[in-house]
């Protein structure tokens, strides 16, 4: 993170780099431009940044956006980050409560390289000091082991200090098709949708979803290697890497043979809409306790996400997602949660999220051996509020609290000491303010402002086309040298 933010500032001169195909449609270059960002906005066939979520995955081209960009020679530079700080009481015989902080930070680097575009990222947390080893009470999560507790149960484990060490490049390859190569120490394989952090509809909801073993805990693969093909409305793409799940020692990079695989489809209906579905071999994935053979998990996952602003600052963003794991040995399970953020005016947010997964006695930890391989359906619905204040430079702050509701059913609940767990949670947030604050959003139709019969992404205006006009000091931009807040 220290060398991506260390790199000198240089004046930055309108355009610093040659022209070349697959710019940015007219309608997003013009948002851009008027923000202060330009080459920064658009990627490969135009296709806008906001686009972009973890690893490779896809949000919604409407997506709002907390970051802080800048410009460093030829580099474009972001720097996005999310910190609470929380108070949290789960209930029943099997919670727990804690004060501690749930965390991420991360750094981003762009330039043009070979007539597309490189991209280097870093993202770390701090929550193995944070929250601890065996991580912050979560009512019905599971997975993982902590070296005190064993098995993780009704507990959400820290995230690890290197939670992505990345690079990315992107081409175009013709006007409607272009290609992306990612590798990772430490990253995000083609599984999943958008990891729960870097979701806008789990944006404000410091808690890990119970489903999160079912959907998206690739998100930290320690070995990740994925090539793509892609249009404005799709993408193809495919990954080899190590599926292993991450040991206790949360300052490590456990690196191991990249040989489990999988593949993911995306498809755009419109810029407030992505769907995707995907599936793939976990090789000794799992270790259910410590010393036995790990097992081989298949997972199969799909899901939507909608996103649309809201008057003239909120926005509103929900993700419905379904997946389903195969281990060796041991029934099917699966798992399903809506979750949804309202921000009503970057001052009033409302978050919630409902779920659904069917999980064994075993990992559950019940420590009734005849219950081992029986499923239970469980469920777990949470409902928050923040107020955030106004911008502190270029930072943003919030208070709030949430409220949860868990559903065990009969067959656990004497372990539970109640079938409808209650918790609560208080916390403050900060952030990076949001992209174009003040400003109108990003047009979330980019079709709508394209040439009559061009597909949704619009066509492609070439480089030099978007350099005409352009100067040190955008529109509504900052002077060269300056950050911005996007």
């Amino acid at each position: 993170m220290a060398i991506l933010l260390a790199v000198a500032v240089q004046p930055v001169r309108g355009q610093e780099h040659p022209p070349r195909s697959g710019g940015a449609p007219h309608g997003v270059a013009d948002t851009a431009r008027a923000m202060g960002m330009d080459d920064m906005m658009a990627g490969p066939l135009g296709i806008p940044r906001t686009r972009e979520g973890s690893g490779t995955a896809w949000l919604p081209d409407s997506s709002p956006m907390y970051a802080l960009h800048w410009r460093a020679g030829a580099w474009g530079l972001m720097l996005h980050g999310n910190v609470f700080l929380q108070y949290i009481d789960e209930g029943s015989e099997r919670g727990d409560e804690q004060l501690g902080s749930v965390n991420w930070i991360m750094g981003m680097a762009r330039r043009p390289l070979a007539g597309g575009d490189i991209t280097l990222r870093a993202m770390l947390s701090a929550e193995p000091i944070t929250v601890g080893e065996c991580g912050y009470p979560d009512l019905l999560a599971t997975g993982e082991f902590c070296a005190d507790r064993g098995p993780l149960h009704d507990r959400q484990h820290p995230h690890d200090l290197f939670m992505e060490l990345a690079a990315l490049y992107e081409r175009a390859l013709a006007e409607d098709l272009a290609f992306q190569v990612y590798a990772a120490p430490a990253g995000e394989p083609a599984l999943g949708p958008a990891a729960y952090p870097h979701r806008p509809s789990a944006l404000l909801n410091l808690f890990a979803p119970i489903n999160h073993h079912w959907h998206d805990a690739t998100h930290i693969s320690f070995g990740v290697l994925t090539a793509g093909l892609f249009g404005r409305r799709w993408k193809v793409e495919g990954s080899v890497f190590n599926g292993r799940e991450p040991d206790d020692d949360r300052y490590g990079i456990d690196l191991a043979p990249l040989d489990s695989y999988g593949g993911r489809v995306w498809y755009l209906p419109s810029g407030q809409w992505t769907l995707q579905f995907s599936a793939a071999n976990l090789n000794e994935a799992e270790q259910h306790e410590p010393g036995e053979p790990r097992i081989d998990v298949f997972r199969v996952t799909a899901s939507a996400a909608h996103h649309r602003p809201v008057g003239e600052n909120g926005w509103w963003a929900s993700a419905l997602v379904w997946g389903r794991n195969d281990e060796d040995g041991a029934p099917a399970t699966h798992g399903v949660l809506l979750e949804s953020t309202l921000d009503l005016d970057e001052r009033h947010v409302f978050f919630g999220r409902a779920e659904w997964v069917g999980k064994t006695g075993e990992e559950l930890a019940l420590g009734v051996q005849r219950l081992d391989e029986e499923v239970f359906t469980i469920g777990k619905l949470h409902l928050g509020y923040l107020r955030q204040f106004a911008p502190l430079g270029h930072l943003l702050v919030g208070v709030g609290a949430g409220l949860s509701l868990c559903f065990v059913g009969d067959r656990p609940e004497p372990f539970y000491g109640t079938r409808f767990p209650v918790g609560f949670a208080i916390f403050g947030n900060l952030r990076l303010a949001r992209m174009g604050m003040g400003a109108a959003h990003p047009a979330p139709h980019a079709p709508e402002q394209s040439a009559p019969g061009a597909e949704p992404g619009g066509k492609p205006a070439r480089r030099h086309e978007r350099a005409q006009g352009a100067s040190a000091t955008p529109a509504g931009g900052v002077p060269p040298g300056r950050s911005s807040v996007i």
